[in-house]
């Protein structure tokens, strides 16, 4: 989404599926957006298996950026589309609890989930608003952390009981062989993507993705899909077609356990 036609197409497919009824809960990140401005303060960006590390200056501007720039530029988009956008952040409401993540000694202040509290969406989902969330939370102390925007999505996803987990990313989807675009998986199921993690096949930034889609499938989400936002309407192609836009991944294993 860092192209404005893009921004502009997706904001507008997502405003026509809520006004089809589709209740939509919008969490974001803001990668590009981030190195832009650490880039313009001389802070050197460096990541770890697709993760930022995340220092105490480098928190200050994720949280500058994402919550204050980024999530309010989501939020005027959707409204001008015709829709009705609340912005939020992971601390408001305390819809997420932090916890630092297990290496948090190589990624600083990246946290993990370790509660999701949806009462101050339910009425705002209920009521046909549409809230954006800024992947910041905080800990018990009050403490900052950095959080993936995936990882956020499909703990949200699973707290609210969702039908399904889209995540919107700039390539096409799992790839069967990573070097070749046309390589496109569009269907499969936890044990597959197991398999092709331990084969190698998936790795760097599209290993959070996919952790978070298993773990959101194990917690009762339908379905889970990384679809490729560069494609214009991949949005509606995914939901409201059966070819898709991206890669389905199912919990349902061929003798019809989750796994």
């Amino acid at each position: 989404m860092k192209s404005e036609a893009l921004q502009a197409s997706v904001i507008a497919d997502l405003v026509l599926l809520s006004c089809i009824g589709l209740r939509i809960v919008f969490v974001h990140g803001g990668g590009p957006e981030i190195n832009h401005w650490l880039n313009r303060l001389g802070i050197q960006s460096s990541f770890l298996n697709g993760l930022r590390v995340t220092d105490a200056s480098t928190m200050e501007i994720v949280s500058m950026v994402l919550v204050g720039k980024v999530n309010k530029h989501l939020v005027g988009l959707i409204n001008n589309a015709g829709a009705t956008a609340v912005g939020l952040c992971g601390t408001d409401g305390r819809i997420f609890t932090a916890v630092p993540s297990p290496h948090a000694d190589q990624l600083g202040f990246v946290g993990e989930i370790a509660s999701v509290d949806t009462s101050v969406l339910e009425p705002l989902v209920k009521g046909g608003y549409i809230p954006v969330i800024a992947s910041v939370a905080a800990d018990g102390t009050g403490q900052s952390y950095n959080i993936n925007a995936d990882t956020a999505a499909g703990e949200l996803a699973a707290a609210l009981g969702a039908e399904k987990l889209l995540l919107l990313t700039d390539v096409a989807g799992i790839l069967e062989d990573k070097d070749d675009p046309g390589s496109l998986v569009k269907e499969i199921d936890v044990g597959g993507v197991r398999r092709m993690m331990d084969d190698g096949k998936i790795a760097g930034g599209m290993i959070p993705k996919v952790s978070c889609c298993v773990k959101a499938l194990g917690k009762g989400v339908k379905t889970a899909s990384i679809i490729d936002g560069r494609l214009d309407h991949s949005l509606l192609l995914e939901i409201l077609t059966d070819e898709g836009a991206g890669t389905m991944i199912t919990g349902f294993l061929p003798n019809g356990l989750v796994s």
